[in-house]
């Protein structure tokens, strides 16, 4: 998806973000997963849930804007909010335990 988008200033600094916030989600559910504590993961999985919401925000916008709107990129944003209500869950869950 991100190689699909034009080869301008915006193009590649939209790409950047969706990388960005994209590649954090994974890394930090890593990181909640290798936890000291129950806080300790608590708060790892607050922030990938941060980078989730964020990667579905720039996938929003590249659609709205009609940057990109394949199916592709329609894909993935229907795949970052099932991640979002996924990691919502796993907090809540966590929490009440």
């Amino acid at each position: 998806m991100a190689n699909g988008l034009p080869r301008t200033a915006a193009g590649f600094e939209l790409a950047r973000q969706v990388i960005r916030s994209g590649t954090s989600v994974g890394a930090n559910v890593e990181e909640a997963d290798a936890a000291e504590s129950k806080a300790d993961f608590i708060h790892k999985m607050k922030i990938a849930l941060k980078e989730a919401q964020e990667t579905r925000y720039w996938l929003r916008t590249l659609i709205e804007s009609e940057i990109i709107a394949d199916d592709e990129t329609k894909a993935l944003l229907n795949e970052s909010d099932e991640l979002v209500r996924i990691i919502n869950t796993i907090i809540r869950n966590t929490q009440k335990q």
